[in-house]
């Protein structure tokens, strides 16, 4: 099945489907895509490790009392 598919197919799901079937997709893509955002956060994170963009604790100390101000 084609994503073009899958994606009428679930509008009628959703067209159709009762308050618990419509509060449980959302619940789902919601969190789906939560861990997608949080998947690439770790995946730039390991970039910037990799390319020595790093911050001493010192340095971050620093910064976070910047943020208080």
């Amino acid at each position: 099945m084609s994503a073009p598919e899958i994606k009428q197919e679930l509008q009628n799901y959703i067209e159709i489907g009762d308050k618990q079937f419509i509060d449980k997709l959302y619940q789902t893509a919601k969190s789906y895509m939560e861990q997608k955002r949080l998947d690439r956060m770790i995946a730039e994170g390991e970039e910037d490790i990799k390319a020595g963009r790093l911050h001493s604790q010192e340095e971050v100390k620093k910064m976070i009392k910047g943020w208080t101000k």
